[in-house]
């Protein structure tokens, strides 16, 4: 299995790649551009559907033909909603930075349902407070799955310092509806203010010879990217710093069921 933690790259260009290929999975791409005013980036969409996340910054954006003009406007993701772009597979895309501009890259499989190119807007965004206490976090749906789509969700969340986020424990890697969702999925992160880190652990139920299939804790710093290829995966931020991170998801089908950690399960009852 790869190392599950891509390391930030703090320069200009693409600066963060992640394939099914070099992961080892099927579904789920992430790519994370940083440009200067400007500066241009270009793709082909190919067999994949994608999702562009204009992270921070602003940028004059183009897919299938058509001009979608200047998107995006806030400069801090601990600030505002994003703008983003839906693009169908079999298609070219360009986006061309106005201010600094970082750009996420969200990838899956395309399945031919003939979707236009379409913006989402900050004012289509639903936004939702999970969990209470320590577990209090800010959930921004930027791709859910009641948004038309072929493979992707997309979603976005703050957890503020000395908070926990996606904990309870929970999985999908199992292809077992109705209780549960194949996902893989990827965590892009990011910390306010930048020094700062926080921890994420992935890791699998004890088998039966009391060992873990996979049991990573990662520190994770500005801009690193994790990997969840299956596992529990929760995460916590360190006091002082709060947390941002962007989720990429994608499976054979699109829907997330997940499945709680038995021993912590408690926890939702508290």
């Amino acid at each position: 299995m790869p190392n599950l933690i891509v390391k930030a790259n703090h320069g200009y260009g693409r600066v963060a790649h992640v394939t099914p290929q070099s992961a080892g999975w099927t579904y789920v791409g992430f790519d994370l551009h940083r440009l200067r005013p400007g500066e241009t980036v270009s793709a082909e969409t190919g067999a994949s559907e994608v999702c562009l996340v204009f992270v921070t910054g602003k940028g004059r954006a183009s897919a299938g033909g058509k001009d979608f003009g200047s998107l995006g406007e806030r400069m801090s993701v601990f600030e505002g909603k994003p703008w983003s772009l839906y693009i169908p597979q079999d298609s070219g895309w360009s986006v061309t930075a106005e201010t600094e501009l970082e750009l996420a890259v969200c990838s899956a499989p395309g399945l031919g349902s003939g979707l236009p190119a379409r913006v989402i807007s900050p004012d289509d965004l639903g936004q939702e407070v999970r969990g209470k206490g320590t577990n209090t976090r800010y959930v921004t749906n930027i791709l859910p799955e009641g948004e038309p789509a072929d493979s992707l969700l997309v979603v976005e969340v703050i957890t503020p310092g000395g908070h926990t986020s996606s904990y309870p424990p929970h999985k999908h890697d199992r292809d077992a509806l109705p209780a549960e969702s194949y996902l893989e999925e990827t965590y892009y992160h990011r910390l306010n203010p930048p020094q700062g880190f926080a921890f994420q652990r992935v890791y699998t139920d004890v088998d039966a010879d009391g060992t873990r299939e996979l049991d990573e804790t990662m520190a994770i710093e500005d801009g690193d990217v994790v990997l969840v290829p299956k596992g529990y995966h929760p995460c916590a931020a360190c006091h002082g710093y709060d947390l941002y991170y962007l989720n990429v998801m994608a499976g054979p089908k699109r829907t997330w069921k997940f499945h709680n950690a038995p021993e912590h399960e408690w926890l939702l009852k508290a």
